[in-house]
């Protein structure tokens, strides 16, 4: 399984509400660690601009495809196929090891790298800078989730710019996924404002016969959403 592929599919387990046992998180540490990518091999694009780009996980070529994230958005840009690739399996080994030595510097060197980038930092909506601004928001409210001007600051560059122009389908359910997420005293207010679309959603969804991984991932964020409110 390549780390791609384990990323994902622990995402989705966790997601729809799957537990893992500490030798799990054990393994997939492991198999994460093991795959960070050679500073040497770093695309000539990652060189030129470094701070935009990842340190530790650059996605493989996989023949020129750019892999989908973690609720489906295909990728135009390297900006977001390869922050999100990285981002997503940091968060992770956050999750599984955050005391550890490696797992600790990759977290701090992440931030630091995210704070200097338009995406992360400056409100960038220009092409897919704004779907890896809602990817960052995920993982900092995952891995700094005390930093709260941070998160509410990626919320509100959500907020003025979501309905800019149209936007592929997954975005607003990663923003959904983030909610599910992120400290319940931010996320509440942001919850209410959605949960109408949220139930229509889940009610166009019931009515579908489609019962892949990532239509039961949509629903299972849709749920964990709305759960968090009182009643």
């Amino acid at each position: 399984m390549t780390a791609y592929e384990l990323m994902i599919k622990a995402n989705h387990y966790l997601i729809k509400g799957g537990e893992l046992t500490d030798p799990h998180k054990a393994n997939i540490t492991r198999q994460l660690l093991s795959a960070r990518s050679d500073e040497r091999k770093k695309p000539r694009f990652m060189k030129d601009d470094p701070t935009m780009y990842p340190q530790y996980f650059i996605p493989p070529y996989n023949n020129g495809v750019k892999f989908q994230t973690v609720i489906p958005m295909s990728p135009k840009t390297h900006i977001l196929a390869a922050n999100s690739y990285e981002l997503e399996i940091i968060r992770l080994l956050h999750m599984f090891a955050q005391h550890n030595h490696d797992v600790r510097h990759m977290v701090d060197k992440t931030l630091n790298r995210l704070q200097q980038t338009c995406f992360g930092n400056k409100s960038c909506d220009t092409g897919e800078c704004f779907e890896a601004g809602i990817v960052t928001l995920r993982f900092i409210s995952t891995v700094v989730s005390d930093n709260t001007g941070w998160i509410k600051k990626q919320i509100n560059v959500f907020n003025s710019h979501y309905n800019d122009k149209r936007r592929p389908a997954g975005v607003l359910k990663y923003y959904w996924l983030c909610l599910s997420e992120m400290p319940f005293d931010i996320a509440e207010p942001e919850i209410y404002r959605h949960r109408s679309n949220m139930i229509s959603e889940l009610d166009r969804q019931q009515k579908s016969s489609d019962d892949d991984d990532n239509h039961l991932v949509l629903t299972s964020v849709m749920h964990n959403a709305m759960a968090r409110l009182p009643g």
